[in-house]
């Protein structure tokens, strides 16, 4: 059996199980995923707190009552503080509240339907409706129109990292697709916060506007990180509100328009500011809030939503475990004192017992598993060790007896007498070496240390092909130059760099031609010319994540999103 015939019966066996088991599957229904019933073990534990975390909040718009999430509920209590009411109360995370115009609804975010989606509920906490129903680019942070027929929220975008960036969406109340305000400018610099003008012509937002497009940790918010935009709703224009040293987040507008409250970063110190949308003076308010989170990756906002009260004379915020309320004209601070006494479902940590002293291993972590061109042996390497074993199963052997070298990437010859294979050692570092099956002989073929992968025989077994690797971060900057893929005579030699570019090399039908794959817009098949050391493309896929010539050049086999195809 051919090599990859192997591998592509192994799929089609895997392949069948899946199916079998999808099959079982559908005979009986299964119950439909509710973030408030998982499995698992719960125990109660009562919470009585009089401070809270990280709470957002907002004044209702006739000024008598505040709401706030805390530990993922949501509570109301009269904007003079005391008991708060418990609008929610189970086990998915509802946060980020915010009154309807008329008072008579409150728009949060929760994950109660699988993930962050923008929901709605009538003000004492009952009809909760989600608005948006992504499942991939998840949603957050929600702001009424002035006329509370909308709602924006910021919507998550990622590519390659996790980190993501965000974009402003507009929904209508009802629900929808909603449609795009703002798009993201790259794959990684986050944009989010948006808070409507109260004449609903403008959309505020604050957004990273540092160089580049990666995100860094290590940024400096005295060189300024985040700054704050107007969207204009109208003509679709976007300009620069706030900028400079210590950045510009959540912007809050003043019920009249007149006002912007912002945090900036004064001397390392979170700090809220004032801002005369007509003159341009910037007022520093209060510089005891806690530390904002500029520079580091805030999809949930900068710093926690604030809120001005109806009659535009004071700011309410979050600071120090307290709700806060700062008057304007007479520059003083009071809390809102609240008392919460309440009880949450805790799930229990499933542990198991481990025996950490034994003797033996049941290794579970095969790599670089390859099938003899017969199909009657299989080789890999585990624990840094080649082994072979049976293809019908069987006790595993080492196929090597040293102990100071780690051993990986092993390949057959076509006839499956050689066996050439990577060794590596942390101060030698790497050689080319192949083993005689019969005899268990190895020998050095490429003796010059380096980082070497992937190595492969010709059709007729005298040469090898394999890639030189670079340093990266980790690794001795030594023997690290001229990486690229190279051959080399089997009976020894020089290497020949034949391509700077391109990993995974394997050969066909061919001795003078090799096959590798690279990236460039998309993850693409090379074929490279030994003799002329020349290449040229002959497939490209965009979710592509491996090819394969098969041995006779007649077929290419290619996984492309989890699925594998053959052409």
């Amino acid at each position: 059996m051919k090599l990859w015939q192997f591998s592509l019966l192994a799929l089609a066996v895997s392949s069948t199980f899946t199916l079998q088991a999808a099959d079982d599957k559908s005979k009986t229904k299964k119950a439909e995923w509710n973030v408030n019933k998982p499995q698992g073990e719960f125990k109660t534990i009562d919470i009585k707190t009089q401070t809270g975390t990280w709470m957002n909040l907002d004044i209702s718009p006739d000024g008598k009552t505040v709401v706030f999430d805390l530990l993922g509920d949501l509570y109301t209590m009269p904007i003079s503080g005391g008991t708060p009411k418990q609008l929610t109360n189970d086990i998915g995370w509802q946060m980020q509240p915010k009154f309807s115009p008329d008072g008579k609804f409150i728009a949060y975010t929760s994950d109660e339907g699988g993930g962050d989606n923008i929901w709605v509920m009538k003000a004492d906490g009952s009809d909760a409706k989600a608005v948006t129903n992504e499942t991939f680019r998840l949603l957050n942070s929600p702001d009424w129109s002035p006329d509370g027929e909308f709602i924006v929220a910021r919507k998550h975008f990622t590519n390659t990292r996790s980190l993501g960036a965000g974009e402003i969406w507009q929904y209508h109340k009802t629900g929808g697709t909603g449609v795009m305000l703002t798009e993201k400018a790259n794959d990684q610099k986050d944009l989010g916060e948006p808070a409507f003008s109260p004449d609903g012509k403008y959309v505020y937002f604050s957004q990273d506007n540092t160089p580049g497009n990666t995100f860094h940790y290590s940024k400096d918010s005295e060189q300024g990180i985040y700054v704050i935009k107007r969207f204009e709703r109208e003509t679709g224009n976007i300009e620069v509100l706030l900028d400079g040293p210590g950045g510009a987040v959540r912007p809050t507008p003043s019920p009249d328009g007149k006002k912007l409250a912002y945090i900036r970063r004064v001397d390392f110190k979170t700090t809220l500011f004032l801002y005369d949308l007509a003159s341009g003076e910037q007022t520093e308010l209060y510089s005891e809030l806690d530390r904002d989170m500029q520079e580091t990756w805030a999809i949930h906002g900068v710093y926690p939503t604030l809120s001005f009260t109806p009659d535009n004379k004071s700011i309410v915020f979050w600071a120090d475990g307290k709700i806060k309320s700062f008057e304007l004209a007479s520059k003083s601070v009071k809390d809102l004192p609240f008392s919460i006494d309440t009880k949450k479902q805790i799930q229990t940590a499933v542990r198991v017992k481990q025996e950490l002293n034994q003797d033996q291993i049941d290794v579970k972590m095969l790599r670089f598993v390859q099938a003899s061109p017969d199909g009657k042996t299989i080789v890999y390497s585990a624990l840094g060790h080649l082994y072979q074993v049976d293809a019908k199963g069987g006790t595993p052997k080492r196929l090597t007896k040293q102990n100071e070298e780690f051993e990986l990437y092993p390949q057959f010859s076509r006839d499956g007498k050689k066996l050439v294979f990577v060794s590596w050692h942390d101060q030698q570092q790497g050689k080319i070496k192949v083993l005689d099956v019969r005899s268990g002989k190895v020998t050095d073929v490429v003796k010059a240390p380096g980082k070497y992968l992937e190595p492969t025989f010709s059709p007729d077994g005298n040469t090898i092909v394999f890639r030189k690797g670079g340093a990266g971060n980790l690794l001795d900057k030594k023997w690290s130059l001229n990486t690229g893929l190279y051959s080399v005579k089997v009976s020894g030699g020089e290497p020949i760099l034949i391509s700077r570019n391109g990993y995974a090399p394997h050969f066909s039908d061919r001795n003078d031609r090799v096959f590798a794959q690279d990236f460039g817009a998309s993850p693409t098949l090379l074929s490279i010319d030994l003799v002329k050391q020349t290449q040229r493309t002959l497939y490209s896929a965009k979710y592509g994540t491996e090819f394969k010539v098969s041995p006779d050049g007649k077929f290419v086999a290619f996984a492309d999103r989890f699925k594998v195809y053959v052409t």
